[in-house]
C-alpha cells in the first residue's frame, strides 16, 4: 500500500524538514507487521513528493498471532498487504510521529503554516463508496478525486469493487493532513487489526481535536473508528458534543446577544425558574432530575425547598457541571444537604438507567440546542425509558423575538440554538409526544404576554396518565 504526499509550497523541499526524512535518502523502518519505506520520487524547489510504502508480512504476522491455534485460510489470503488500513495509521504514527504531532525543531515556523498539499492513497477500501468518501473529506476542506477499481478487468461483468485510488487536495498544515489520515483511513476500511479499548477512545479524541466535534459525520466516524463498541462510542460522542458546545461558546464575540443579555431587562430567567419551581412543587414531586442543568441555577432553587428530597443535575458539559458545583458550593454544604443533590455527566440522546425512577424531570431551555434529527432520541430517552410522572419543559417562543430591538431579524436568541419554534409548532410537537408516550400536556406562558406574539417563553407540563 502506498501513501504519497506532495506539495508545491516554495521551497517545496521544506516537506523533508516537516517529515524529518531527508529527500536524498531511502529509509526503511521495522514495524511489528513488516517494514515501512520512505522515499522521494520527486524533489525540486517547485514540487516535492514523499512516499510511505508498507511491506506487510502476512505470513509472519499470522504465525505470531495464532501460535498453536488452528490456522484459517483467510489469515493468509486477504487484502491486508495491498490496501490502506489501520496498518497505515500505525505506520504514520511511528514513521511520521513528529510531523503528526506538529513538531519540527529545525523549521518551527512552517509547522503552523498552511501548505498546498496533495495526498494520494493507493488503494483505499471504502465501505460506502465515493459518496461516503466525499461526505468525509469535503467538510474538512479537501477537493477529492476517486477512481473506483473493477473486481477483475478480464471479467467486467463482475462489476466494481469497493477499492478506490483516492487523491485529496487542500491547503492545510501537514500535521492536520496526517491527523485526518490517521483517523479516517481505518474508518473507510471499517476494520482494525488490533484490540480497541479505552486507550483507542483517547487516541481518537486527541487526533480529532479541533475538527472531529464539528464534522457533520462525527457519529459515523466515531462508530467505525471504535469498531461499533456501543459503550466507547457513546462516551466518545458525549465528549465530542461537549467539545462542540464549548467551542461555540468560546468563539462567541462580544457583539453577540445571548439569551441572558436579551432577557435581562425583563428578568425572564428568574421568572422562568420561578414558574418551573412552582410547577414542580405543585406536582408533589419528591425527586427531581434537571436534564441539561447547565451551571446549576435551577438546582440552587430546588435545593432551597425541603420538599425535594432527591435532586439530580445532568449535563453533557463537564465544564458546566464544574461551574454548577461551584455555584452550589457542594464542598461546603452540611452533610444532610449535600446528600440531597448530585451532579451527573451524561447525554440526553442515549438511554441511561440513571434517569429512571424520578417523580419529575425538568428540561429548561434545552431542546432548542439539539439538532432536529436528534429530538426523536431525546423523546424516547425521557418519555419512554426514563418515564417520570411529571415533565416540565420550556423553550423560546420564536414569535416573541420581534419584541427585542437588539435582535436582528431572522436570528435566534442564542448562537447555539438549532431551532426556535412558534407557539403552534411547540404545541404540535408536545401534543404528538404526549399522545405517543401516554402523557397529557398543558401549556403555560412564562413572562409578560404581548398581543399577537404571546409570551417570550412557552412551557409544557406533561403528566403521566
Amino acid at each position: 500500500m502506498l501513501l504519497t504526499i506532495t506539495t508545491t509550497h516554495s521551497p517545496a523541499t521544506d516537506l523533508g524538514f516537516l517529515l524529518h526524512k531527508h529527500p536524498d535518502r531511502f529509509q526503511s523502518f521495522d514495524l511489528s507487521f513488516g517494514k515501512a519505506h520512505v522515499f522521494y520520487p520527486e524533489v525540486s524547489e517547485e514540487r516535492c513528493a514523499a512516499c510511505l510504502l508498507l511491506d506487510i508480512d502476512p505470513v509472519g504476522m499470522v504465525r505470531r498471532k495464532v501460535k498453536d491455534q488452528q490456522v484459517l485460510l483467510d489469515h493468509y489470503v486477504n487484502d491486508r498487504p495491498y490496501v490502506a488500513s489501520s496498518f497505515m495509521s500505525v505506520a504514520i504514527s511511528q514513521v511520521f510521529g513528529s510531523a503528526l504531532n506538529g513538531r519540527c525543531k529545525d523549521r518551527p515556523d512552517i509547522v503552523t503554516t498552511p501548505l498546498p498539499l496533495t495526498a494520494c492513497i493507493d488503494v483505499l477500501p471504502a465501505r460506502g463508496g465515493e459518496r461516503f468518501l466525499r461526505q468525509i473529506f469535503e467538510p474538512l476542506g479537501y477537493t477529492i478525486k476517486a477512481q473506483q477499481h473493477s473486481l477483475d478487468e478480464l471479467f467486467p461483468d463482475w462489476g466494481e469493487s469497493s477499492y478506490f485510488s483516492v487523491k485529496i487536495e487542500g491547503t492545510k498544515r501537514l500535521s492536520e493532513l496526517l491527523n485526518h489520515l490517521y483517523v479516517l483511513i481505518p474508518v473507510f476500511d471499517n476494520r482494525k487489526h488490533y484490540f480497541v479499548g479505552d486507550d483507542e477512545l483517547e487516541k481518537l479524541l486527541a487526533k480529532g481535536a479541533g475538527w472531529l466535534a464539528q464534522h457533520p459525520e462525527k457519529e459515523q466516524i466515531t462508530r467505525r473508528y471504535l469498531k461499533h463498541q456501543t459503550s466507547l462510542f457513546q462516551t466518545a460522542l458525549a465528549r465530542l458534543v461537549e467539545e462542540e458546545q464549548t467551542a461555540q461558546i468560546e468563539s462567541r464575540t462580544k457583539d453577540d446577544q445571548p439569551e441572558e443579555v436579551l432577557e435581562k431587562p425583563m428578568s425572564l430567567n428568574e421568572q422562568r425558574h420561578g414558574t418551573v419551581l412552582a410547577t414542580l412543587r405543585s406536582s408533589g414531586a419528591r425527586s427531581v432530575i434537571d436534564l441539561g442543568c447547565g451551571e446549576g441555577k435551577l438546582l440552587r432553587e430546588l435545593l432551597k425547598d425541603r420538599q425535594f428530597e432527591q435532586i439530580i443535575g445532568m449535563d453533557v458539559s463537564i465544564r458546566a457541571l464544574e461551574n454548577a458545583s461551584k455555584r452550589l458550593k457542594l464542598e461546603r454544604l452540611p452533610e444532610r444537604q449535600a446528600a440531597r443533590v448530585q451532579l451527573q455527566h451524561g447525554s440526553l440522546i442515549y438511554r441511561d438507567q440513571r434517569l429512571k425512577g424520578f417523580d419529575a424531570a425538568a428540561l429548561v431551555e434545552v431542546i432548542e440546542h439539539l439538532d432536529p434529527p436528534r429530538l426523536a432520541a431525546l423523546e424516547r430517552v425521557v418519555f419512554e425509558f426514563a418515564r417520570p410522572k411529571t415533565v416540565v419543559l420550556t423553550t423560546p417562543n420564536q414569535e416573541f423575538n420581534v419584541m427585542w430591538e437588539t435582535l436582528p431579524a431572522d436570528q435566534f436568541r442564542h448562537s447555539d440554538h438549532r431551532f426556535e419554534w412558534t407557539r403552534q409548532e411547540s404545541q404540535d410537537w408536545a401534543n404528538r409526544v404526549a399522545a405517543q408516550y401516554g402523557y397529557t400536556v398543558r401549556f403555560l406562558p412564562v413572562g409578560q404576554e404581548e398581543k399577537n406574539v404571546g409570551s417570550p417563553t412557552q412551557m409544557g407540563v406533561f403528566e403521566h396518565v
